[in-house]
């Protein structure tokens, strides 16, 4: 399974969110700007958590956005559902009935061994996404960067939070 980039944008993005005060916003254009992505398309992915109801947009002059509820409640799986949707990965089409050795529908009465070993991972999977909040990624990223990163970050955002 291959996720695209937009779920690490977006997940990075939700982090630094995170830390933004609940009545002030982030510009996208200076949240792409602090990861050095195109804005456009970390745009694109904003609007996808914001109609996931994860972030919310302002607008006006001091517009921007903001977690649209507390890190504690948004999870990984919620992020990533956001921007590559929540079909499964994999998906079944039964070719175990086709070719020279197919019979008749009614004789495959168990479901397909494959589609069972694939759902597990695939619940699996979920469920660890599940299982971590962005609060959690904002404590282990805090935990995790160095101190002049901090220092810099805590900077750039004092200069850019509306």
């Amino acid at each position: 399974m291959q996720l695209g980039e937009g779920v690490e944008w977006a997940l990075h993005a939700v982090v630094v969110l995170a830390v933004v005060p609940s009545d002030s916003t982030l510009p996208a254009a200076r949240l792409a700007e602090y990861h050095g992505v195109p804005p456009a398309y970390l745009a694109k992915h904003l609007q996808a958590l914001s109609q996931a109801g994860i972030v919310e947009s302002v607008a006006g002059r001091r517009g921007g956005y903001r977690l649209a509820r507390p890190a504690a409640a948004i999870t990984v799986l919620d992020v990533v559902q956001a921007v590559e949707g929540s079909a499964p990965a994999f998906r079944c089409t039964e070719i175990r009935q086709r070719g020279p050795a197919a019979v008749a529908s009614r004789e495959y009465r168990a479901p397909c061994s494959i589609t069972k070993v694939m759902r597990a991972a695939e619940a699996a999977w979920r469920e660890q996404l599940a299982s971590v909040s962005v609060l959690d990624l904002v404590i282990e990223v805090a935990g995790a960067a160095s101190p002049v990163a901090i220092r810099k970050s805590s900077a750039w955002m004092q200069e850019v939070v509306r």
